[in-house]
């Protein structure tokens, strides 16, 4: 008895009928799982998005001519240039869940005050003098602060000073944007409060570690705190290597002190679907390589050093940025003490049974 052909499952058609089934699958809008399961299923993560370094001279450079050539106010709102992937052309996006950009305000500029779904937070590497406004909260901008605008909450910036400041957008974008749960509404003109106190109202009732106030016992979905300040990340990091130093464990590796950014209300997460960390590398520290999956965007916030990206190499300096895709393996190397804060799409990642992290044995 004859056997039966077998069929190549690679779309490839050698009788009359079955060339009429394909046919028949494109007319009517329809894809065979047997002629993509590599591309839908592939045996480990293949993402469109691939690593990429951005320099913070360069980027400064750029957001000091737009300074000089665009305005900023109603409208635009923002003078803020977002960092393009290169595997995502056309979307400006560094990742497929994470927007990050550069935003520059000139001296004694103010940006108006609106509001988005979009869950958004502000790092500042260099300068101060601005103030951003949420829900109506002076909140003071300085070096080495990270600074939140959950989603849905009134905001605006205004320079007190003359000279200009730019400083890192992280936000939720190409999520929200797949997801396709994005409103906007504009708010106020200018801002709400153009006062520029030290102390933010909400650093007032939150910022006091371990203590909270009864006022308000209910858990929040982000953190109602809105400013993390540099003062107190450095001195964390710095008491994790001092520790190291008497004997007692207290770092993610050797040399490698790290912190992750904590909503006061749950002790979880920030935000709903961004994570944000400080990472300090003693001189001469070299991580281990890391596969994760889900996406990471890095900002070097002092010092020098090499990261890896798949196969390639690169240095470092104040300022850059670079993007880590899914599954991709990363690692880096200190020349001096190596300052990192890193963003990540973490709770998405968590919440939907994802999260993979996988550290080659040596």
């Amino acid at each position: 008895m004859e056997e039966p052909a077998v069929q190549q499952m690679d779309g490839s058609a050698d009788t009359p009928e079955l060339e009429q089934l394909y046919r028949d699958f494109a007319a009517n809008d329809m894809a065979p799982l047997w002629t993509q399961r590599d591309d839908l299923m592939p045996m480990t993560p293949s993402p469109q998005a691939v690593p990429h370094v951005w320099r913070w001279k360069t980027l400064f450079d750029i957001a000091q001519r737009s300074g000089d050539l665009v305005p900023v106010g109603r409208g635009g709102e923002r003078r803020a240039v977002g960092l393009t992937n290169p595997g995502l052309p056309g979307t400006g996006y560094a990742t497929p869940t994470l927007w990050c950009a550069i935003q520059y305000l000139g001296g004694h500029e103010t940006a108006p005050e609106h509001r988005h779904s979009q869950n958004a937070f502000r790092f500042v590497v260099e300068g101060e003098g601005v103030w951003t406004v949420v829900n109506g909260d002076p909140v003071a901008m300085r070096r080495g602060d990270l600074l939140l605008t959950p989603g849905w909450n009134f905001h605006g910036h205004h320079n007190d000073t003359a000279n200009p400041m730019a400083w890192i957008d992280g936000l939720d974008i190409p999520f929200s944007s797949q997801m396709d749960v994005g409103f906007f509404e504009f708010g106020s003109e200018r801002v709400t409060d153009e006062a520029s106190p030290a102390v933010s109202r909400s650093e007032r009732l939150w910022a006091h570690p371990g203590l909270r106030p009864m006022s308000v016992l209910e858990n929040t979905v982000s953190s109602p705190l809105s400013a993390y300040r540099w003062e107190h990340t450095d001195a964390a990091l710095r008491e994790q290597l001092a520790l190291e130093d008497e004997g007692f464990p207290a770092t993610l590796e050797q040399g490698h002190a790290a912190i992750r950014f904590t909503n006061p209300t749950t002790g979880g997460d920030v935000m709903s679907t961004i994570r944000c960390e400080f990472h300090r590398l003693r001189a001469g520290i070299s991580t281990a390589p890391t596969h994760e999956v889900g996406s990471a965007v890095w900002q070097v916030f002092e010092g020098s050093g090499t990261v890896v990206l798949g196969d390639t190499e690169t240095r470092l300096e104040t300022g850059d940025l670079f993007v880590v895709p899914s599954w991709v393996p990363w690692s880096l190397h200190a020349d001096t003490q190596f300052d990192l804060f890193r963003f990540t799409d973490g709770p998405i990642m968590d919440r939907l049974n994802f999260s993979r992290t996988f550290v080659p044995s040596a």
